[in-house]
């Protein structure tokens, strides 16, 4: 059957789906009239149907049918990725994270049927190592679908993301029930999360990883791999990878032999560089199209970033719930609304500013918008003076 044929078909089961016919019901004719589909197909198809102007949350729940339609297909697909692949260790990861889920509900359960405190001790350390789980979900959204998105990979990702959100939610659930001590509802909440992480995880080795494999190249798995590292690891330490023979990177090195000239001064390369590494505040720049050039790389980092997402979208660095706001700030600042934007949050203690500014030149003219991070816990406690300079 060719390529376009089996898309049309594949579609129209989707869509039938989508009015409501039951996977039950298709499922007898998927089978006579498709004998193989690959996971590359699927994700094309979500391609277009967004394109076609499906709402995206309807393809996020419809993903959930499909899956269970093409269960038996997809099956029949092997992610081949030895250890040390970052493929590899983001399933090896996976297994860990379900299991974790699944004592977390075995011992809440045998504690509400038993009141043993070992048991609800269990339960406890199971939480904190919940939290450590967040490295991998970063690896993902700022390294591995950055790849994927530069060979027109969009919407999976996006998908995929959205239901990081909500494991994100549950878990957070989970903390706050575990606090209170309502522990049916901590029964309830873990077993949300047992579900969400089952099928978040069959969706990403079934369709996502596949999908990956076939289009990043090796150089670039070693590039990913080198960013997975630089983000860490909780659960598990990978092997070296050599899958590239590891490439050398010639990198440009400008050093003391080049000065940029400024109205007040000049640098050189290594100076900028530095002076920017240097400010107690992380800066991102984004140019007048919205792709990321820039970001300074300060000891304590607040916000997450990596090579990855040079050159990408901002839209496509933050969750789909955020983008409204994103672009709201984005289009004041080119239409000439405003030149200023700023939040302030508390993040694990401290006292986070966020700025945005408009960045424009002499004439006016919009050339993109720097966003500025700041821990300022310190700062607000400052009163008085200080004069003299303490050892």
């Amino acid at each position: 059957m060719e390529g376009i044929e089996k898309k049309k078909i594949l579609k129209e089961i989707i869509k039938q789906l989508h009015s409501g016919l039951s996977p039950e019901e298709l499922k007898n004719r998927f089978k006579n009239l498709l004998s193989h589909v690959t996971s590359t197909e699927i994700t094309q198809l979500e391609e277009e149907l967004i394109k076609e102007g499906m709402n995206r949350e309807d393809i996020r729940k419809l993903c959930d049918l499909h899956i269970e339609l093409f269960k038996e297909s997809l099956e029949k697909e092997t992610v081949l990725a030895p250890p040390g692949h970052p493929i590899h260790i983001l399933m090896e990861e996976h297994k860990i994270f379900i299991n974790m889920a699944k004592e977390l509900l075995n011992n809440i359960t045998c504690y509400l049927e038993g009141k043993m405190n070992e048991h609800l001790e269990k339960v406890k350390k199971l939480a904190v190592d919940l939290r450590n789980t967040e490295s991998h979900y970063l690896r993902e959204e700022n390294v591995f679908f950055s790849y994927l998105e530069k060979y027109g990979i969009t919407e999976p990702p996006k998908m995929m993301w959205n239901e990081h959100d909500n494991i994100r939610g549950i878990k957070k659930e989970i903390y706050e029930y575990l606090d209170k001590g309502n522990y049916d509802n901590l029964k309830d909440a873990s077993f949300r999360l047992v579900e969400m992480l089952s099928t978040h995880f069959y969706k990403e080795n079934n369709i996502l990883f596949p999908a990956g494999m076939r289009t990043i190249n090796e150089i670039e798995w070693v590039k990913i791999r080198k960013e997975f590292d630089d983000i860490g690891y909780n659960f598990i330490e990978p092997p070296f990878f050599s899958g590239a023979a590891m490439m050398e990177e010639k990198v440009m090195s400008y050093g003391e032999e080049h000065s940029v000239n400024f109205e007040t001064g000049n640098l050189f390369f290594d100076e900028i560089e530095a002076i920017f590494n240097t400010l107690p505040v992380d800066i991102t720049f984004v140019d007048r199209d919205d792709k990321v050039c820039y970001f300074s790389q300060t000891k304590d980092r607040i916000f997450l970033r990596t090579p990855a997402i040079i050159g990408r979208k901002v839209q496509q660095c933050h969750p789909e719930k955020s983008l409204h706001v994103v672009n709201k700030i984005l289009n004041d600042f080119k239409e000439g609304r405003r030149d200023k934007a700023q939040f302030w949050i508390n993040l694990n203690g401290r006292f986070i500013l966020i700025q945005y500014f408009a960045v424009r030149n002499k004439k006016g003219t919009y050339l993109g918008c720097l966003e500025v991070t700041q821990d300022i816990t310190e700062i607000k406690k400052l009163e008085g003076e200080k004069r003299l300079l303490e050892d």
